[in-house]
């Protein structure tokens, strides 16, 4: 077996390689969440424009936030879909 760089054993694990999972399935595990971080995320977001008195940017950031409230709903379904088949 080939000496990977380190480069190239972070990419084996980003891939789910390293991990042992399904690649397909280490990505939707990923985006789920990737997207439950950015809802954490943009709720800091919410606060400092609400508390910065600038509404419109709060509600920017609240869409975004249910949009990614959606995708990880969406990736926890397909995933529970993936994995009982």
């Amino acid at each position: 077996m080939p000496v990977l760089t380190d480069k190239e054993e972070e990419m084996q694990e980003e891939a789910g390689q390293g991990t042992g999972t399904n690649d397909k399935d280490y990505k939707v595990i990923w985006f789920v969440e990737q997207c439950l971080s950015n809802v954490l995320r943009l709720g800091t977001y919410i606060q400092d424009a609400e508390d910065d008195g600038d509404p419109d940017l709060a509600e920017f950031f609240r869409r975004a936030q249910d949009t990614s409230r959606k995708g990880a709903a969406k990736g926890k379904e397909m995933l529970r879909q993936r994995l009982a088949g």
